[in-house]
Protein backbone atom coordinates (compact mmCIF):
# COMPACT_ATOMS: atom_id res chain seq x y z
CA UNK A 1 0.00 0.00 0.00
CA UNK A 2 1.46 3.72 -0.60
CA UNK A 3 2.00 5.65 2.48
CA UNK A 4 -0.62 8.23 3.35
CA UNK A 5 0.91 11.24 4.10
CA UNK A 6 1.48 12.41 7.70
CA UNK A 7 -0.78 14.04 9.58
CA UNK A 8 0.59 16.42 12.64
CA UNK A 9 3.52 14.43 12.95
CA UNK A 10 1.48 11.21 12.63
CA UNK A 11 1.54 8.53 9.86
CA UNK A 12 -2.44 9.03 8.54
CA UNK A 13 -4.04 5.31 8.26
CA UNK A 14 -4.65 3.94 4.71
CA UNK A 15 -7.94 4.18 3.82
CA UNK A 16 -10.79 2.00 5.46
CA UNK A 17 -13.91 0.11 4.96
CA UNK A 18 -14.96 -0.37 8.90
CA UNK A 19 -17.39 -2.65 9.61
CA UNK A 20 -19.31 -3.14 13.50
CA UNK A 21 -20.96 -5.98 14.05
CA UNK A 22 -23.04 -5.51 16.76
CA UNK A 23 -24.15 -1.89 15.96
CA UNK A 24 -26.78 -2.18 17.89
CA UNK A 25 -25.52 -2.96 20.86
CA UNK A 26 -24.07 -0.58 24.43
CA UNK A 27 -20.55 -0.70 23.51
CA UNK A 28 -21.59 1.07 19.82
CA UNK A 29 -23.48 3.42 20.88
CA UNK A 30 -21.23 4.85 24.12
CA UNK A 31 -17.93 4.46 22.62
CA UNK A 32 -17.38 2.99 18.82
CA UNK A 33 -19.43 5.59 17.02
CA UNK A 34 -18.63 8.75 19.27
CA UNK A 35 -14.99 7.64 19.09
CA UNK A 36 -15.04 7.25 15.54
CA UNK A 37 -16.53 10.94 15.04
CA UNK A 38 -14.20 12.49 17.22
CA UNK A 39 -11.40 10.78 15.37
CA UNK A 40 -12.82 12.61 12.38
CA UNK A 41 -13.32 15.79 13.70
CA UNK A 42 -9.66 15.74 14.92
CA UNK A 43 -8.61 14.48 11.56
CA UNK A 44 -7.21 11.22 12.78
CA UNK A 45 -9.31 9.07 10.34
CA UNK A 46 -7.88 8.05 7.01
CA UNK A 47 -8.27 10.25 3.85
CA UNK A 48 -11.61 8.18 2.68
CA UNK A 49 -13.46 6.06 4.80
CA UNK A 50 -16.77 4.15 4.77
CA UNK A 51 -18.66 3.29 8.50
CA UNK A 52 -21.02 -0.37 7.75
CA UNK A 53 -23.32 -1.33 10.18
CA UNK A 54 -24.07 -4.99 11.25
CA UNK A 55 -26.30 -6.58 13.93
CA UNK A 56 -28.99 -9.01 14.57
CA UNK A 57 -32.43 -9.71 12.25
CA UNK A 58 -34.34 -8.01 14.79
CA UNK A 59 -32.06 -4.91 15.01
CA UNK A 60 -32.22 -4.28 11.15
CA UNK A 61 -31.90 -0.68 10.22
CA UNK A 62 -31.78 1.18 6.86
CA UNK A 63 -28.93 3.46 6.42
CA UNK A 64 -30.99 6.21 7.14
CA UNK A 65 -32.27 4.86 10.57
CA UNK A 66 -28.75 3.47 10.87
CA UNK A 67 -27.33 7.81 10.82
CA UNK A 68 -30.44 8.64 13.03
CA UNK A 69 -28.78 6.21 15.32
CA UNK A 70 -25.17 7.11 15.10
CA UNK A 71 -26.33 10.52 15.41
CA UNK A 72 -28.51 10.08 19.15
CA UNK A 73 -25.05 7.98 19.75
CA UNK A 74 -22.80 10.73 19.15
CA UNK A 75 -24.97 13.60 21.02
CA UNK A 76 -25.11 11.67 24.41
CA UNK A 77 -21.96 10.25 24.52
CA UNK A 78 -19.38 11.90 22.10
CA UNK A 79 -16.95 14.84 23.21
CA UNK A 80 -17.54 16.74 20.18
CA UNK A 81 -21.39 17.63 19.16
CA UNK A 82 -22.16 16.83 15.50
CA UNK A 83 -22.64 19.79 13.72
CA UNK A 84 -22.56 21.29 10.48
CA UNK A 85 -20.44 20.33 7.62
CA UNK A 86 -18.59 17.73 9.72
CA UNK A 87 -21.06 15.54 10.67
CA UNK A 88 -22.56 15.74 7.23
CA UNK A 89 -19.14 14.84 5.95
CA UNK A 90 -19.22 11.85 8.62
CA UNK A 91 -22.62 10.57 8.20
CA UNK A 92 -22.62 10.31 4.74
CA UNK A 93 -19.85 7.56 5.21
CA UNK A 94 -22.48 5.50 6.96
CA UNK A 95 -24.07 2.86 5.78
CA UNK A 96 -25.96 -0.86 6.86
CA UNK A 97 -25.85 -4.08 5.78
CA UNK A 98 -27.90 -6.94 6.68
CA UNK A 99 -26.26 -9.64 9.30
CA UNK A 100 -25.48 -12.78 7.88
CA UNK A 101 -28.44 -14.94 8.92
CA UNK A 102 -30.59 -12.80 6.72
CA UNK A 103 -27.77 -13.50 3.53
CA UNK A 104 -24.07 -13.08 3.61
CA UNK A 105 -24.11 -11.64 0.11
CA UNK A 106 -25.45 -8.23 1.30
CA UNK A 107 -22.43 -7.78 3.64
CA UNK A 108 -20.39 -8.58 0.95
CA UNK A 109 -22.29 -6.22 -1.27
CA UNK A 110 -22.01 -3.24 0.83
CA UNK A 111 -18.09 -3.67 1.72
CA UNK A 112 -17.58 -4.12 -2.43
CA UNK A 113 -19.70 -1.12 -2.70
CA UNK A 114 -17.78 1.09 -0.39
CA UNK A 115 -14.77 -0.03 -1.76
CA UNK A 116 -15.69 0.81 -5.05
CA UNK A 117 -16.84 4.41 -3.82
CA UNK A 118 -13.20 4.88 -2.08
CA UNK A 119 -11.17 3.34 -5.31
CA UNK A 120 -7.68 2.52 -4.74
CA UNK A 121 -6.82 0.05 -2.01
CA UNK A 122 -8.52 -0.35 0.86
CA UNK A 123 -7.73 -1.85 3.92
CA UNK A 124 -10.66 -3.73 5.92
CA UNK A 125 -11.54 -3.51 9.74
CA UNK A 126 -13.79 -5.80 11.53
CA UNK A 127 -14.83 -4.49 14.82
CA UNK A 128 -16.56 -7.56 16.71
CA UNK A 129 -18.79 -5.94 19.69
CA UNK A 130 -20.50 -8.98 19.92
CA UNK A 131 -20.66 -11.46 22.96
CA UNK A 132 -17.50 -14.57 22.67
CA UNK A 133 -19.67 -17.24 21.72
CA UNK A 134 -21.15 -14.89 18.28
CA UNK A 135 -17.58 -14.67 17.26
CA UNK A 136 -17.01 -17.74 15.69
CA UNK A 137 -20.00 -17.58 13.32
CA UNK A 138 -18.89 -14.18 12.08
CA UNK A 139 -15.02 -15.07 11.36
CA UNK A 140 -16.09 -18.05 9.35
CA UNK A 141 -18.37 -15.88 7.42
CA UNK A 142 -15.46 -13.34 6.55
CA UNK A 143 -13.04 -16.41 5.92
CA UNK A 144 -15.25 -18.14 3.82
CA UNK A 145 -16.46 -15.34 1.73
CA UNK A 146 -12.85 -13.65 1.16
CA UNK A 147 -13.47 -10.53 3.36
CA UNK A 148 -10.65 -11.93 5.39
CA UNK A 149 -7.36 -10.27 2.78
CA UNK A 150 -6.40 -7.24 3.67
CA UNK A 151 -8.37 -6.96 7.02
CA UNK A 152 -7.67 -6.69 10.47
CA UNK A 153 -10.43 -7.75 13.39
CA UNK A 154 -10.71 -6.36 16.94
CA UNK A 155 -12.16 -8.87 19.23
CA UNK A 156 -13.99 -7.60 22.30
CA UNK A 157 -13.34 -8.65 25.79
CA UNK A 158 -14.11 -10.96 27.49
CA UNK A 159 -11.54 -13.27 24.93
CA UNK A 160 -13.41 -16.85 25.96
CA UNK A 161 -14.78 -17.95 29.89
CA UNK A 162 -11.74 -20.06 30.57
CA UNK A 163 -9.16 -21.66 29.15
CA UNK A 164 -10.53 -24.24 27.03
CA UNK A 165 -12.81 -21.51 25.37
CA UNK A 166 -10.07 -18.86 24.62
CA UNK A 167 -7.66 -21.96 23.41
CA UNK A 168 -11.06 -22.57 21.08
CA UNK A 169 -11.44 -19.01 20.33
CA UNK A 170 -8.07 -18.78 18.94
CA UNK A 171 -7.75 -21.37 16.97
CA UNK A 172 -10.98 -20.73 15.53
CA UNK A 173 -9.65 -16.93 14.69
CA UNK A 174 -6.23 -18.21 13.17
CA UNK A 175 -8.03 -20.68 10.74
CA UNK A 176 -8.89 -17.43 8.86
CA UNK A 177 -6.51 -14.71 10.12
CA UNK A 178 -3.12 -14.07 10.69
CA UNK A 179 -2.03 -13.09 14.32
CA UNK A 180 -0.91 -9.90 12.94
CA UNK A 181 -4.58 -9.02 11.95
CA UNK A 182 -6.18 -9.65 15.48
CA UNK A 183 -6.29 -7.24 17.74
CA UNK A 184 -7.91 -8.39 21.03
CA UNK A 185 -9.07 -4.94 22.74
CA UNK A 186 -8.94 -3.93 26.67
CA UNK A 187 -9.56 -0.42 26.66
CA UNK A 188 -7.89 -0.04 29.97
CA UNK A 189 -4.87 0.08 28.11
CA UNK A 190 -5.65 2.82 26.02
CA UNK A 191 -5.79 4.79 28.77
CA UNK A 192 -3.19 7.84 28.99
CA UNK A 193 -2.97 7.25 32.57
CA UNK A 194 -1.85 4.02 32.37
CA UNK A 195 0.59 4.72 29.41
CA UNK A 196 1.48 7.55 31.76
CA UNK A 197 2.75 4.71 34.16
CA UNK A 198 5.50 4.02 31.53
CA UNK A 199 6.80 7.50 31.43
CA UNK A 200 6.92 7.92 35.39
CA UNK A 201 9.59 5.06 35.57
CA UNK A 202 11.26 4.75 32.53
CA UNK A 203 11.46 8.40 31.80
CA UNK A 204 12.21 9.23 36.12
CA UNK A 205 15.63 7.78 37.00
CA UNK A 206 13.68 9.25 40.67
CA UNK A 207 11.11 6.25 40.53
CA UNK A 208 12.50 3.55 38.52
CA UNK A 209 15.34 2.14 41.06
CA UNK A 210 12.33 1.92 43.94
CA UNK A 211 10.14 0.03 41.57
CA UNK A 212 10.97 -3.82 43.14
CA UNK A 213 11.07 -5.69 46.35
CA UNK A 214 13.46 -4.34 47.96
CA UNK A 215 11.54 -1.12 48.44
CA UNK A 216 7.70 -2.15 47.45
CA UNK A 217 6.05 -4.08 50.49
CA UNK A 218 2.79 -3.95 48.15
CA UNK A 219 1.16 -2.82 45.00
CA UNK A 220 -3.08 -2.29 44.89
CA UNK A 221 -4.72 -2.15 41.89
CA UNK A 222 -8.45 -1.11 42.81
CA UNK A 223 -11.46 -0.36 40.78
CA UNK A 224 -14.78 0.23 42.78
CA UNK A 225 -18.23 0.92 41.06
CA UNK A 226 -21.14 2.84 42.34
CA UNK A 227 -22.87 1.37 39.20
CA UNK A 228 -25.41 -1.83 39.46
CA UNK A 229 -25.21 -4.34 37.09
CA UNK A 230 -28.20 -1.65 34.87
CA UNK A 231 -30.16 -4.25 33.63
CA UNK A 232 -27.80 -6.79 32.05
CA UNK A 233 -28.34 -9.66 34.52
CA UNK A 234 -28.34 -12.33 31.58
CA UNK A 235 -24.62 -11.18 30.47
CA UNK A 236 -23.04 -10.71 34.20
CA UNK A 237 -24.63 -14.29 35.11
CA UNK A 238 -22.25 -15.74 32.24
CA UNK A 239 -18.98 -13.80 33.33
CA UNK A 240 -19.48 -11.84 37.07
CA UNK A 241 -16.86 -9.44 38.70
CA UNK A 242 -14.12 -11.64 38.03
CA UNK A 243 -14.35 -12.27 34.50
CA UNK A 244 -15.49 -9.49 33.21
CA UNK A 245 -13.01 -7.07 35.02
CA UNK A 246 -10.01 -8.83 36.60
CA UNK A 247 -8.81 -11.19 33.65
CA UNK A 248 -9.88 -8.53 30.98
CA UNK A 249 -9.16 -5.54 32.80
CA UNK A 250 -6.82 -5.64 36.02
CA UNK A 251 -4.59 -8.56 35.27
CA UNK A 252 -4.00 -5.65 32.42
CA UNK A 253 -2.79 -3.37 34.71
CA UNK A 254 -0.69 -5.70 36.61
CA UNK A 255 1.11 -6.66 33.62
CA UNK A 256 1.94 -2.69 32.38
CA UNK A 257 3.41 -2.19 36.24
CA UNK A 258 5.17 -5.27 36.74
CA UNK A 259 7.13 -5.65 33.44
CA UNK A 260 10.75 -5.19 32.98
CA UNK A 261 12.09 -2.39 30.83
CA UNK A 262 11.60 -3.08 26.82
CA UNK A 263 14.24 -2.21 24.48
CA UNK A 264 11.73 -0.13 22.90
CA UNK A 265 7.80 0.67 23.01
CA UNK A 266 7.06 -0.67 19.96
CA UNK A 267 5.08 -4.01 20.05
CA UNK A 268 6.96 -6.89 20.26
CA UNK A 269 9.54 -5.52 22.62
CA UNK A 270 6.43 -4.24 25.20
CA UNK A 271 4.51 -7.48 24.23
CA UNK A 272 7.79 -9.51 25.28
CA UNK A 273 7.87 -7.92 28.32
CA UNK A 274 4.31 -7.87 29.54
CA UNK A 275 3.99 -11.81 28.52
CA UNK A 276 6.69 -12.59 30.87
CA UNK A 277 5.10 -10.93 33.60
CA UNK A 278 2.17 -13.68 32.62
CA UNK A 279 4.02 -16.07 32.85
CA UNK A 280 5.63 -15.23 36.19
CA UNK A 281 2.25 -15.13 37.91
CA UNK A 282 1.51 -17.56 40.27
CA UNK A 283 -1.81 -19.53 39.43
CA UNK A 284 -4.62 -18.44 42.17
CA UNK A 285 -5.09 -19.46 45.50
CA UNK A 286 -8.86 -19.19 46.30
CA UNK A 287 -7.97 -18.95 49.77
CA UNK A 288 -7.03 -15.76 48.58
CA UNK A 289 -9.79 -14.42 47.03
CA UNK A 290 -12.65 -12.97 48.21
CA UNK A 291 -16.51 -13.02 46.29
CA UNK A 292 -19.11 -10.80 47.38
CA UNK A 293 -22.77 -10.15 46.17
CA UNK A 294 -24.59 -7.30 46.84
CA UNK A 295 -27.79 -7.66 48.87
CA UNK A 296 -30.84 -7.12 45.87
CA UNK A 297 -28.69 -9.18 42.72
CA UNK A 298 -30.74 -12.14 42.97
CA UNK A 299 -33.62 -10.07 42.44
CA UNK A 300 -32.15 -8.42 39.12
CA UNK A 301 -33.98 -9.29 36.17
CA UNK A 302 -32.18 -12.05 34.53
CA UNK A 303 -30.41 -13.40 37.35
CA UNK A 304 -31.16 -17.02 38.63
CA UNK A 305 -32.91 -17.02 42.18
CA UNK A 306 -30.43 -19.12 43.64
CA UNK A 307 -26.94 -17.37 41.46
CA UNK A 308 -23.83 -18.10 43.36
CA UNK A 309 -22.34 -15.23 40.43
CA UNK A 310 -20.11 -12.76 42.04
CA UNK A 311 -20.40 -8.70 41.75
CA UNK A 312 -17.28 -8.31 43.78
CA UNK A 313 -13.53 -9.65 44.05
CA UNK A 314 -10.72 -9.12 46.07
CA UNK A 315 -7.51 -11.17 46.11
CA UNK A 316 -4.06 -12.00 46.03
CA UNK A 317 -1.74 -12.26 43.47
CA UNK A 318 2.30 -13.30 43.47
CA UNK A 319 4.42 -12.49 40.41
CA UNK A 320 7.48 -15.11 41.25
CA UNK A 321 10.57 -13.29 39.34
CA UNK A 322 13.79 -11.80 41.03
CA UNK A 323 11.39 -7.78 40.95
CA UNK A 324 8.89 -9.01 42.79
CA UNK A 325 9.14 -12.16 44.52
CA UNK A 326 7.37 -11.59 48.25
CA UNK A 327 5.69 -8.78 47.20
CA UNK A 328 1.63 -9.24 47.48
CA UNK A 329 -0.46 -7.68 44.51
CA UNK A 330 -3.75 -7.03 45.71
CA UNK A 331 -6.74 -6.61 43.13
CA UNK A 332 -10.46 -5.28 44.01
CA UNK A 333 -13.55 -4.59 42.40
CA UNK A 334 -16.84 -4.62 42.32
CA UNK A 335 -20.27 -2.92 41.93
CA UNK A 336 -22.58 -1.00 44.02
CA UNK A 337 -19.41 -0.09 45.81
CA UNK A 338 -19.45 3.16 48.12
CA UNK A 339 -16.97 5.18 45.14
CA UNK A 340 -16.48 4.93 41.46
CA UNK A 341 -12.82 4.96 41.35
CA UNK A 342 -9.68 3.92 39.42
CA UNK A 343 -6.93 3.54 41.47
CA UNK A 344 -2.84 2.18 42.00
CA UNK A 345 -1.22 2.22 45.51
CA UNK A 346 2.30 1.23 45.26
CA UNK A 347 2.98 0.86 49.29
CA UNK A 348 6.43 1.43 50.00
CA UNK A 349 8.65 0.00 52.89
CA UNK A 350 8.71 1.98 55.84
CA UNK A 351 12.37 2.87 56.87
CA UNK A 352 13.66 2.12 60.20
CA UNK A 353 13.42 5.25 62.23
CA UNK A 354 15.73 5.04 65.26
CA UNK A 355 16.55 8.45 64.28
CA UNK A 356 13.55 9.76 65.19
CA UNK A 357 12.56 8.05 68.33
CA UNK A 358 9.23 10.13 68.83
CA UNK A 359 7.87 8.71 65.91
CA UNK A 360 9.05 4.74 66.26
CA UNK A 361 5.67 2.59 66.24
CA UNK A 362 3.75 5.93 65.72
CA UNK A 363 0.97 5.02 62.88
CA UNK A 364 1.43 6.53 59.68
CA UNK A 365 -1.06 4.37 57.52
CA UNK A 366 -1.20 6.94 54.30
CA UNK A 367 2.92 7.41 54.62
CA UNK A 368 5.40 6.08 52.20
CA UNK A 369 3.07 5.69 48.91
CA UNK A 370 2.86 6.47 45.77
CA UNK A 371 -0.72 6.62 44.53
CA UNK A 372 -1.83 6.57 40.60
CA UNK A 373 -5.42 7.54 39.79
CA UNK A 374 -6.31 6.20 36.18
CA UNK A 375 -9.33 7.33 35.58
CA UNK A 376 -9.16 9.87 33.40
CA UNK A 377 -7.96 12.19 33.00
CA UNK A 378 -5.68 10.90 35.92
CA UNK A 379 -3.29 12.09 38.24
CA UNK A 380 -0.25 11.08 40.62
CA UNK A 381 -0.16 11.39 44.31
CA UNK A 382 3.20 11.07 46.44
CA UNK A 383 2.71 10.86 50.18
CA UNK A 384 4.96 11.04 52.88
CA UNK A 385 6.56 12.21 56.26
CA UNK A 386 8.09 15.61 57.15
CA UNK A 387 8.47 17.64 59.69
CA UNK A 388 6.42 19.52 61.67
CA UNK A 389 6.96 22.93 61.83
CA UNK A 390 7.99 23.53 65.72
CA UNK A 391 10.80 22.98 68.01
CA UNK A 392 10.38 19.26 68.36
CA UNK A 393 11.17 16.84 65.67
CA UNK A 394 7.43 15.53 64.72
CA UNK A 395 6.57 14.20 61.80
CA UNK A 396 3.39 14.44 60.06
CA UNK A 397 2.20 13.68 56.55
CA UNK A 398 3.06 15.29 53.15
CA UNK A 399 1.59 15.55 49.69
CA UNK A 400 2.61 16.07 46.22
CA UNK A 401 0.34 16.18 43.22
CA UNK A 402 0.35 16.19 39.96
CA UNK A 403 -2.55 16.23 37.56
CA UNK A 404 -2.86 16.11 33.52
CA UNK A 405 -5.85 18.66 33.11
CA UNK A 406 -3.51 21.15 35.62
CA UNK A 407 -0.90 20.22 33.43
CA UNK A 408 -1.36 19.42 29.82
CA UNK A 409 -4.55 20.90 27.46
CA UNK A 410 -6.83 18.43 27.50
CA UNK A 411 -8.40 18.89 24.47
CA UNK A 412 -5.40 16.75 22.86
CA UNK A 413 -6.62 13.94 24.86
CA UNK A 414 -8.06 10.71 22.95
CA UNK A 415 -10.39 8.49 25.12
CA UNK A 416 -8.86 5.09 25.11
CA UNK A 417 -11.33 3.64 22.51
CA UNK A 418 -10.74 6.45 20.10
CA UNK A 419 -7.05 5.52 20.85
CA UNK A 420 -6.98 1.96 20.29
CA UNK A 421 -9.18 1.82 16.68
CA UNK A 422 -6.82 4.58 15.39
CA UNK A 423 -3.45 2.26 16.26
CA UNK A 424 -5.76 -0.71 15.01
CA UNK A 425 -5.82 1.37 11.69
CA UNK A 426 -2.40 1.76 11.97
CA UNK A 427 -1.57 -1.68 12.62
CA UNK A 428 -0.11 -1.19 15.47
CA UNK A 429 -0.36 -3.99 18.11
CA UNK A 430 1.64 -2.59 21.18
CA UNK A 431 -1.51 -2.26 23.18
CA UNK A 432 -3.17 -5.58 22.39
CA UNK A 433 -2.73 -8.38 24.00
CA UNK A 434 -1.36 -11.76 22.22
CA UNK A 435 -3.00 -15.38 22.14
CA UNK A 436 -0.54 -16.36 24.49
CA UNK A 437 -1.08 -13.67 26.96
CA UNK A 438 -4.63 -14.50 26.96
CA UNK A 439 -4.55 -18.12 27.51
CA UNK A 440 -1.82 -17.85 29.79
CA UNK A 441 -4.06 -15.57 32.41
CA UNK A 442 -6.94 -18.11 32.00
CA UNK A 443 -4.61 -20.40 33.14
CA UNK A 444 -4.10 -18.22 36.26
CA UNK A 445 -7.60 -18.19 36.86
CA UNK A 446 -8.50 -21.97 36.59
CA UNK A 447 -8.42 -23.03 40.22
CA UNK A 448 -11.01 -20.17 41.16
CA UNK A 449 -13.04 -20.96 38.28
CA UNK A 450 -12.70 -24.77 39.27
CA UNK A 451 -13.20 -24.48 42.89
CA UNK A 452 -14.62 -20.55 43.53
CA UNK A 453 -15.09 -19.83 47.07
CA UNK A 454 -18.04 -19.13 48.55
CA UNK A 455 -20.17 -15.36 48.02
CA UNK A 456 -20.65 -13.53 51.05
CA UNK A 457 -23.53 -10.66 50.44
CA UNK A 458 -22.71 -6.98 51.43
CA UNK A 459 -24.66 -3.79 51.37
CA UNK A 460 -25.16 -1.42 48.54
CA UNK A 461 -23.00 1.84 49.22
CA UNK A 462 -20.36 -0.13 51.16
CA UNK A 463 -17.03 -1.30 50.46
CA UNK A 464 -18.01 -5.53 50.15
CA UNK A 465 -17.85 -8.44 52.55
CA UNK A 466 -17.23 -7.62 55.82
CA UNK A 467 -14.27 -9.83 55.32
CA UNK A 468 -12.30 -7.57 52.88
CA UNK A 469 -9.69 -6.65 55.31
CA UNK A 470 -8.47 -10.28 55.90
CA UNK A 471 -7.33 -10.11 52.31
CA UNK A 472 -4.56 -7.77 52.41
CA UNK A 473 -4.08 -8.19 56.09
CA UNK A 474 -1.53 -7.03 57.75
CA UNK A 475 -1.91 -4.51 55.45
CA UNK A 476 -4.77 -2.28 54.53
CA UNK A 477 -6.86 -1.16 51.66
CA UNK A 478 -6.02 2.94 50.13
CA UNK A 479 -9.69 4.09 50.02
CA UNK A 480 -10.04 7.24 47.54
CA UNK A 481 -9.91 10.78 48.78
Amino acid sequence: MNTPPALNGRPRPDNHVIVIFGIGGDLAKRKILPGLYHLAVAGLLPEDYRIIGCARPHSVMTSEAFREFAYDAVCDFASDKPSGKEWDDFAQRLAFAIDPDDGPQSLQQAVAKAEEEIGGEVRRLFHLAIPPNAMPEVIQLLGTKGLNKNARVICEKPFGVDLASAVKLNAEITEYFDETQIFRIDHYLGKESIDNILALRFANELFEPLWRRNHVKYVQIDVPETLSIEGRGAFYEGTGAFRDMVVTHLFQVLGILAMEQPTSLTARPLRDEIDKVFDSLRVLDPKEVLRGQYEGYLDEDGVAPDSTTETFIALRAWVDNSRWMGVPFYLRTGKCLAVSSQMITIGLREPVMEIFPDQKGAEHPDANKLIIDFLDPGSIHAYFLAKRPGPDMTLGLAKMHFHYRDTFQEKNNLEAYERLLLEVMLGNQALFTRSHGIERLWEVAAPLLEHPSPVETYPKGSWGPKAIEDVVAPDHWTMPE
